[in-house]
């Protein structure tokens, strides 16, 4: 369930999104592995969900692995809001 705040990362591939589930769960940071809303485009239907209180360990474990999802959105007032773009992933 995607509730207000939560964060979603988005990545290109199943693969890339298991492996980023593993590496977030081994340092014990807060994300769920869940589908991913289908009023968001997703090559994998997938998407990590976590809080914004861990964005930016979330995002440095992952950077650290370059392992960066395709792009991050917040949910707010019943939309989902692009925060962040992988730059790279064009």
């Amino acid at each position: 369930m995607i509730e207000e705040g939560h964060l979603l990362a988005v990545f290109n591939s199943a693969h890339r999104v298991m492996k980023a589930e593993s590496i977030l769960k081994a340092l014990n940071l807060p994300i769920l592995l869940i589908p991913a809303p289908r009023k968001l485009l997703t090559d994998c239907g997938l998407a990590i969900r976590f809080s914004e209180d861990f964005r930016d360990c979330i995002m440095q474990a992952l950077a650290t692995e370059s392992l960066l999802p395709e792009f991050v959105t917040r949910y707010e007032n019943g939309k989902f809001i692009t925060i962040w773009t992988d730059s790279s992933a064009t």
